[in-house]
């Protein structure tokens, strides 16, 4: 059943994995703006080196496949994304702990990124920098709706509950708009693969460990065992007195007439009274010889 983990009274804690990433990201970003407002020759040259360009990438510069998460140009968007990591990312974090959180949001930007450059490869698609934590942001919203599914969430500002499901929907959708707009650029391509990087982490730490690997011969005919022994336990159990003409045990069905040392006396159950019972039954009862018509001598 979906858990309804979300806060009208105040706001998430802040603390774990969530807070580094927050407080790290925002040390940077306030470098980078003072940067660009008193130097801006060295503002310009710390972001070249640490936003993702997959030019650079063939080149060798393979630390921007992690410093570009941290990289932020337009303050809303910086503010956007470490909202989605603030108000998801906890309940993600308390589910899965501290070290698979870092795991997951490290994890999450390099797998878009190195999906990112691959696509740049065509000269078509995927062209120009990618900055910003955007694709871990979406990458704990996956993460958070396989964990909760169905589950209502508030969407900072709007003060209404809406299903998670369609807020990923509305996400994926937003983002794809982005992407035709600006002609299939690098920086949306990514986020957008945020989402699945997101989905592919879930099944690789937190699908069942038995799906994944390989069954051996003898688990079958142990689990056949297994539910030949809980069928037998489930049987009703009936009684098997012993016949007085052999030692085999006779089974005793309802209505049967039980066995006397003297078969010429039928004795009747207690239930039944003399003037219910017609006559022997012909099927559990011993046979009567038959007499077999005469002939006439002619």
């Amino acid at each position: 059943m979906a858990r309804d983990i979300s806060s009208n009274l105040g706001f998430p804690p802040f603390r774990g994995a969530v807070r580094q990433i927050i407080i790290a990201s925002g040390a940077i970003y306030v470098v980078i703006l003072l940067l660009m407002a008193f130097a801006p020759g060295t503002g310009q040259t710390v972001l070249a080196f640490g936003t993702l360009d997959p030019t650079h990438i063939r080149q060798g510069w393979l630390w921007q496949l992690v410093t570009y998460a941290f990289m932020y140009v337009d303050p809303l968007d910086f503010v956007l994304s470490l909202l989605g990591v603030y108000f998801l990312g906890w309940a993600v974090e308390d589910r899965v702990g501290s070290a698979r959180f870092y795991g997951l949001f490290f994890g999450s930007i390099v797998l878009s990124g190195l999906a990112g450059c691959a696509l740049s490869l065509t000269r078509v698609v995927a062209q120009g920098p990618a900055y910003g934590s955007g694709a871990a942001a979406n990458a704990i919203l996956m993460v958070f709706y396989m964990f909760n599914r169905g589950a209502p969430i508030m969407l900072f500002p709007l003060p209404i509950q809406i299903p998670v499901k369609w807020i990923v929907v509305f996400i994926a959708a937003i983002e794809t708009a982005y992407l035709l707009l600006n002609h299939f650029a690098l920086l949306y391509f990514i986020q957008l693969l945020g989402l699945g990087a997101g989905y592919i982490w879930y099944l690789a730490f937190f699908t069942r460990p038995s799906s994944r690997r390989a069954s051996k011969p003898s688990d079958g005919l142990r689990n056949a065992y297994h539910r030949w022994k809980r069928r037998r336990a489930a049987r009703p159990s009936r009684s098997k007195p012993r016949s007085p003409y052999s030692g085999e045990p006779k089974s005793v069905l309802p209505g049967d007439v039980h066995p006397t040392p003297n078969p010429g006396v039928r004795v009747l159950p207690k239930s039944l009274s003399s003037s219910t019972w017609s006559r022997p039954s012909m099927r559990h009862g011993p046979r009567w010889p038959q007499r077999s018509p005469s002939r006439r001598q002619p």
